[in-house]
């Protein structure tokens, strides 16, 4: 398999533990272990103290899963897959999901393997770009306008990043609809799911619109644990979950044991980790609206309707990479310019979930001072 570099991974491998402030990060900040294991049932603390560090089982856990299935309205634990992350699972499920002759169309700008492992296969992949002007919102009968007698899957990533784009739920289950009829395969990364902003309600997960689609999940964004590498895809195709299980024997094979049983933790008091999450996410979107309004001279933006990210847009003058090269030089802080989506805008991403955000932004505004830009 020949695949591109990954733009944002390859810009995070330079800077990420190199900065004293991380402006862009995409998840919400980590768990720290002892506050994480205070939560822990008595089943859960028992399994922790007998931990034994072999194999687990391929699958996943089944207590893992069990509490994974509860995130979906109509799956059992048999629904569900568990891979070393949501990387892991992006990559299985496209690689086995589409090839020669195939065609996907993916939702852009995006988490880059949603659209490059697609390609990497064999696939034509068409992009439907958000647009800024529209409010980044899925344009459904224009994405519908994409399918050919080809395709073989819609790809959303919703909540989405780098946007905040939260589609309607009308819009959402006409697209499932629209999908369903025409035998086409819908994957929704959900990875941001229960981050929505100001009461929006969950959408549908995918994986409840119909039989054949798939969600993909992970505790590292709303949960806060992205140390744990646990990830799944969700499906009552178990068809199509048998035939990724059988290509993640070339991959990890199986998760880390320590990292099943602490995701058990999380998942069984989920309620706890999700108010966290998103007491943070609400306190630093507050914080980054009132910087933008203090600021008029340095970004506007649409305003993320969930997620923990947004993407807003740089003053005419001003060039997001060079912004953001001179920043982290300056003062520590990374943005992360839209570029590395393969973007053209002039828009960077910026994250809300880490606990650091108003020293970041203090940080920022000296900058802006300096370059006297108000």
């Amino acid at each position: 398999m020949q695949i591109a570099d990954f733009a944002l991974e390859r810009y995070f491998a330079r800077w990420e533990f190199a900065v004293r402030h991380l402006l862009c990060a995409s998840d919400v900040e980590g768990w720290r272990m002892a506050d994480l294991l205070a939560l822990a049932d008595e089943d859960a603390r028992a399994r922790w103290a007998g931990l034994r560090l072999g194999y687990t089982e391929s699958t996943g856990d089944p207590a893992l899963r069990a509490e994974i299935a509860h995130l979906y309205a109509t799956l059992e634990p048999a629904d569900v897959l568990v891979f070393c992350g949501a990387e892991e699972a992006i990559f299985c499920l496209l690689t086995v999901l589409v090839g020669p002759g195939d065609h996907a169309i993916v939702t852009w700008p995006g988490y880059q393997s949603l659209h490059e492992v697609a390609r990497a296969a064999g696939a034509e992949v068409t992009l439907h770009e958000l647009r800024e002007a529209d409010g980044w919102a899925l344009d459904v009968d224009r994405l519908l306008a994409a399918v050919r007698p080809t395709t073989r899957a819609v790809v959303v990533n919703a909540p989405h990043n780098p946007t905040g784009m939260l589609p309607e739920p009308g819009e959402w289950r006409r697209l499932g609809e629209a999908c369903a009829a025409a035998g086409i395969r819908l994957v929704a990364d959900e990875v941001y799911r229960f981050l929505e902003h100001d009461g929006r309600a969950p959408l549908a997960a995918g994986a409840d619109l119909a039989p054949a689609f798939v969600s993909i999940g992970v505790l590292s964004k709303s949960f806060a644990l992205a140390g744990l590498r646990i990830g799944w895809l969700a499906s009552r195709d178990r068809d199509l979950l048998a035939r990724c299980a059988a290509f993640k024997d070339y991959t990890t094979i199986c998760a880390a044991a320590p990292s099943e049983v602490l995701g058990l933790v999380a998942l069984r008091a989920r309620a706890t980790v999700l108010a966290r999450s998103r007491a943070i996410v609400t306190a630093n979107l507050a914080r980054f609206d009132a910087f933008l309004a203090a600021r008029p001279g340095f970004a506007t933006w649409v305003r993320p309707a969930a997620g923990s990210v947004g993407f807003p847009r740089l003053a005419a003058d001003l060039d997001a990479d060079r912004l953001a090269a001179d920043l982290v030089t300056a003062e520590g802080v990374l943005l992360l310019p839209g570029s590395r989506f393969g973007h053209p805008g002039n828009h960077v991403r910026v994250g809300l979930g880490r606990e650091d955000l108003p020293a970041a932004l203090e940080r920022l505004a000296a900058f802006l001072d300096a370059r006297g830009i108000a």
